[in-house]
């Protein structure tokens, strides 16, 4: 296919600008604020959530990848090198989202419990070389100590110190980044804990998490170095009757302790939206993390499409002007297709979202609603819907130099034969 000459894209952004403007919005002033919102990337989409760790050790605590598409990551160096190709076909500047399975030990084994900042200082380098910002999670699955379905809430002692360690130790290595990045890394806690069958006692095992995660939290750490988020799920593979940390059990933690919430789109019932929790649940809390993925069925973590539910989510961010108030992250793990083309996709609509929702009248909108003249609203809502959006973000990315439209394949098919179908 033909892409796009630059004197095609700049008359087509010319004419959309004026489109724009006729509604009292600044193309020019939406992309500023566009080319400062930053995506959170998640390093366990290039290899599976397999980890460095124990690579061959199987997935647990209702964590599936599926396909079999060739070439995923099976070092750092190739998933360093991956990520280098999602972020040249991204516009703008972001972060990466590590887990803790992703350390490097020169072939030393290292307990969870035991994990230090050296065991990431590659990342730490490639991160500060390249401007990436760093967040990071504890691994509580695909453990012996997990394989039971329970960590944090587990009735062993033994077994739940050992996981309250971990996470003591993930925050310090959070703090550590954020220090030396000069940006606060977000540490989400996520555990798989849960029933597969009807309990007798919900309470005991939600009560014993009240008490592993004061713990963890008791070290007061600077928030301009790490921001502690909590994340909740509505069921999983093995966990489908119940789940421990619930999002009624972690929103009420976070309002209790003044920490981050974590709301994952693909964690909820198929009928909530998160769009319409972002600004209850910012009533309350300074701070929220936004997990971003899809859900189809029984499974939470597909690759991220510009759906209604997207946009809706982008629209409240920006219509309450929550944007310095939200954490943007990705997360979902795709086996069955390429894994950079994943992550660029996946980025490149949560952004497209964004400028759609920066190109709004916003102030319009409101006085619309406040006048209660819903039927203009509701005209102008439809309106907007027409707009030229693409010529903007065709525009944006020449301007970002990443590739337009569907060249973005050019690349990843070049980059496959390149590298990816040397991975055998």
């Amino acid at each position: 296919m033909q892409p796009p000459t630059e004197k095609q894209l700049q008359a087509a952004y010319v004419l959309a600008q004026e489109r724009y403007a006729g509604l009292g919005v600044s193309t020019e002033q939406a992309l500023v604020r566009l080319r400062q919102a930053s995506i959170s990337l998640h390093c366990w989409q290039g290899d599976d959530v397999g980890g460095f760790e124990e690579p061959d050790r199987g997935l647990s605590g209702g964590i599936l990848a599926t396909g079999n598409y060739p070439g995923k990551a099976r070092t750092a160096g190739e998933l360093r090198q991956d990520l280098d190709k999602a972020y040249s076909l991204t516009p703008g500047r972001h972060r990466l989202n590590l887990h803790a399975i992703y350390l490097e030990t020169n072939g030393q084994r290292v307990e969870r419990n035991d994990i230090r900042p050296e065991h990431f200082a590659r990342w730490l380098e490639w991160a500060r070389t390249n401007r990436h910002g760093l967040d990071f999670n504890p691994t509580c699955f695909s453990h012996p100590l997990a394989d039971s379905g329970f960590t944090l809430s587990h009735r062993d002692d033994q077994v739940r110190n050992f996981w309250i360690e971990h996470c003591i130790a993930c925050r310090e290595i959070g703090a550590h980044f954020g220090r030396e990045l000069g940006t606060p890394c977000v540490t989400n806690v996520w555990i798989p804990d849960g029933y597969k069958d009807t309990p007798a006692d919900r309470q005991s095992p939600r009560l014993r998490l009240k008490d592993s995660l004061d713990k963890i939290f008791a070290r007061a750490i600077d928030p301009d170095h790490n921001l502690d988020a909590l994340e909740s799920k509505l069921f999983g593979l093995g966990s489908e009757s119940y789940v421990v940390g619930s999002h009624e059990f972690y929103l009420g933690y976070a309002i209790a302790n003044r920490k981050l919430l974590c709301l994952d789109t693909g964690h909820f019932h198929p009928t909530e939206t998160v769009s319409d929790k972002i600004s209850a649940v910012l009533t309350f809390l300074d701070e929220i993390l936004l997990h971003i993925s899809r859900g189809v069925r029984w499974d939470s973590d597909h690759v991220v499409t510009f759906s209604d539910e997207l946009q809706a989510i982008m629209q409240e961010v920006v219509r309450g002007g929550f944007l310095d108030r939200v954490h943007i992250g990705l997360d979902f793990f795709d086996a069955s297709i390429n894994r950079v083309a994943a992550w660029a996709i996946g980025a490149r609509n949560v952004l497209r979202a964004l400028l759609l929702a920066l190109l709004e009248p916003a102030g319009r909108l409101r006085e619309l609603e406040e006048a209660a003249d819903y039927t203009t609203r509701l005209a102008l809502l439809e309106e907007l819907k027409g707009l030229p959006l693409a010529a903007v973000w065709d525009y944006y990315c020449w301007q970002q130099s990443v590739p337009v439209g569907i060249q973005l394949m050019d690349e990843i098919k070049a980059y496959e034969l390149r590298e990816l179908a040397k991975r055998v």
